[in-house]
């Protein structure tokens, strides 16, 4: 065995660096009595050395080994009380991740070895396993992140001209036929999928979670996985499932190909929890480096507190953590180049130590102050399952929110229930109640009728009910509130009237999205009609239920998206940061928004209170107080007619305008004209779009 010698070393950076002659590991643990670094041959088989960190600096563990060469694989070991009634589960027998490590081999191999307690014990997790967990863990691999980035630049795309598109690494590229590499990050990099974005006017690409995380062992042993992520072990390393050579680099070079496409990427990431789960989860990171630091605890100590429900919540209120956060972060910004985040749970992270949110939290402080991270996107799921855990629009900027009253509203008006109108009015001016506070942007309001979590837009016309067997629960997971609607049929229909409703009620759908103020987000597969045979929560589902499927793909809607897109993209009173009040202009003395009914009329309180209305038409302008270098188009007019077939009043034009038809959902091939009548027959469930345009343009 070769001798190795370890030295001092220094407290930061945290994690394996290496300087070119040897590496250095530092380690946070405050309550340890001592750190350990386990080295493993080539193959990883053979723990070759353990070297105790042999300095701490505050609660720093570190230490630096001359010779040590990228590509090593180490582990970590750390001793201390295992007292878990104190919240402390210290087990030097299991190997351990470094919280920063940069890469990982493979996930964890699920052995009860890996448990800190002796599974079946009568005293639970109060007992103590000595068994060597190691050989079912992965080893973490020291690297040199450094990339030839060439002339590498970030888009920085106006948060107005944005139009997300999420997507899952493998869901997206797996079932593409002429994608090399599917299902990891070279085959998101490649032609097809490059092009199909472009093609359609995506300008950011917001991938389901890419940092290593579980597969859990309830879902191994239904012979499934976790599919979508959110069980995140390793918040530096990319997930091992996803590099096709097993080099970091295939994430860099995805990144670097999306930038010279124009397109953004935005990470989905998991820092409320971690995949440790609770008391009764297994020992492979942070449970063992330190319980009581990385966890919010109960006031029964043994016991975590859940406000994620997944049996742990990180604590974010400790400096360390903290740290670690805000190190991942600027990680994938600075090395990984990534152009913002989209948080899970984001109101986990704003929770005080008594567990209230608190929009001043320590997380949002941190963001708010610094340099790297507030020139990029942030995005926030603005709920958990904690006390007061609903926060729409209680995010401080710069923080866009997942807006789910947009998803549900729009929904409900085109499934046709009663009293929504007002909803709809509000929801496409850009959820002002939410979020216009603060000098909050109208931007800040993500709009999606449809997610990763949820129907598909296909599945939204086609079933009225979630259909979750293939989840092996009995079809009991999956929100039941779902607003959709089967058009008639329930599932796969051959009738021709179904289909052309379900066509139309898609159109309507997206028409409303890409209509509407705020920052709209498509699900990677509507715009090609995927269907997930109706489940609504595929999470464990990495098969032909989770995968976009590119064979069955509709070139007319998938035409119909991209005209949308390009209409949003024409037009900026469609993409605006202020909102609109119908508030009087300074450059003409006209309100910058009116709410008008089929005749021509102004909407009157009894119209707003109507429950069988079915009907709204707005007339939008640039809103009050734009500049007037931004007064850049004249006027809209919207019609979204969800009743019978009507006919509307244009609203009136100054002299030597006319109103120029762009977009009728009931005839989606209609080419854009001038309309020179004062009315204009209107077909039952369909949307319209005008602009107003000078005569002689």
């Amino acid at each position: 065995m070769t001798q190795l010698r370890i030295l001092e070393g220094r407290a930061e950076p945290l994690g394996a660096t290496f300087d070119g002659e040897g590496v250095n590991f530092a380690v946070f643990s405050e309550h340890a009595r001592r750190v350990t670094l386990c080295l493993f041959s080539a193959d990883g088989r053979s723990e070759t050395h353990r070297l105790d960190l042999p300095e701490r600096d505050g609660d720093v563990w570190h230490g630096y080994v001359p010779g040590l060469r990228p590509g090593q694989l180490y582990g970590l070991r750390a001793d201390g009380p295992y007292a878990p009634a104190e919240g402390h589960r210290f087990n030097y027998h299991k190997l351990l991740l470094d919280p920063y490590a940069k890469r990982l081999t493979r996930h964890p191999v699920w052995h009860d070895a890996l448990m800190g307690y002796t599974v079946g014990a009568p005293e639970s997790d109060l007992s103590f396993d000595r068994r060597d967990s190691a050989r079912f863990m992965p080893r973490c691999v020291v690297e040199d992140p450094s990339f030839a980035w060439g002339p590498d630049q970030p888009p920085r795309r106006d948060i107005a001209e944005t139009v997300i598109y999420e997507a899952h690494v493998k869901g997206l590229t797996e079932a593409h036929p002429d994608v090399p590499h599917r299902g990891t990050f070279l085959g998101l990099a490649s032609d097809p999928v490059l092009e199909h974005l472009q093609n359609l006017g995506i300008t950011a690409l917001e991938l389901l979670p890419a940092q290593a995380f579980l597969n859990d062992r309830f879902l191994l042993e239904k012979g499934l996985v976790n599919y979508w992520g959110y069980q995140t072990l390793g918040f530096f390393a990319p997930d091992p499932r996803y590099l096709a050579r097993g080099q970091i680099a295939e994430f860099q070079h995805m990144v670097a190909r999306m930038h010279a496409a124009g397109i953004e990427v935005i990470m989905d990431v998991v820092y409320n929890h971690t995949g440790e789960g609770n008391e009764l989860g297994p020992t492979l990171s942070f449970r063992g480096l330190d319980n009581r630091s990385y966890y919010r605890l109960q006031d029964n100590p043994r016991h975590y507190v859940n406000d994620t429900g997944t049996g742990n919540t990180l604590n974010v209120n400790h400096p360390m953590v903290l740290r670690m956060v805000m190190d991942s972060l600027r990680y994938w910004v600075e090395v990984m180049h990534v152009d913002g985040f989209r948080f899970d749970l984001c109101a986990t992270l704003g929770r005080r130590v008594r567990g209230g949110f608190d929009r001043s939290a320590s997380f949002f402080d941190a963001i708010r102050q610094d340099p790297v991270l507030t020139r990029v996107k942030l995005i926030a799921e603005p709920w958990d399952i904690g006390p007061g855990g609903y926060q729409l629009g209680g995010f401080p900027p710069p923080f866009l929110e997942w807006n789910d009253k947009y998803r549900d509203g729009i929904r409900r008006f085109w499934r046709g229930d009663a009293r929504q109108v007002p909803e709809l009015a509000d929801r496409m001016a850009g959820s002002a109640r939410q979020f216009d506070h603060s000098g909050r942007p109208a931007t800040a309001s993500v709009n999606f009728l449809t997610a990763h979590d949820g129907f598909t837009l296909m599945d939204l016309v086609s079933y009225s009910e979630k259909h979750n067997a293939a989840n092996g629960e009995e079809n009991r997971d999956g929100h039941p509130q779902n607003f959709s609607d089967n058009m008639g049929a329930e599932g796969p229909s051959d009738a021709p009237a179904i289909l052309d409703a379900r066509a139309r009620r898609r159109r309507n759908l997206l028409a409303t999205l890409l209509l509407s103020q705020g920052t709209p987000m498509l699900l990677g597969g509507d715009e090609l009609g995927n269907s997930q045979a109706g489940n609504n929560n595929a999470y464990c589902q990495d098969n032909q239920i989770g995968w976009v499927d590119w064979s069955a793909a509709d070139p007319a809607f998938l035409d119909f998206t991209r005209r949308l897109i390009a209409f949003r993209r024409a037009h900026p009173i469609l993409r605006q940061k202020r909102f609109l009040h119908s508030r009087p202009r300074l450059t003409d003395g006209l309100p910058d928004l009116f709410w008008l009914r089929p005749d021509g009329a102004q909407m009157t309180p009894a119209d707003w209170g109507n429950p069988e209305l079915r009907v709204l038409c707005a007339e939008l302008r640039m809103a009050a107080g734009t500049p007037e270098y931004a007064q850049r188009e004249e006027a809209l007019f919207l019609v979204f007619n969800n009743g019978q077939p009507l006919e509307v009043v244009l609203p009136e034009r100054p002299a030597g305008w006319r109103w120029r038809l762009h977009l009728d959902t009931s005839r989606p091939d209609l080419a854009p004209h001038l309309v020179e009548a004062e009315r204009l027959a209107v077909d039952g469930r369909s949307v319209l779009a005008f602009d107003l345009e000078r005569a002689d343009d």
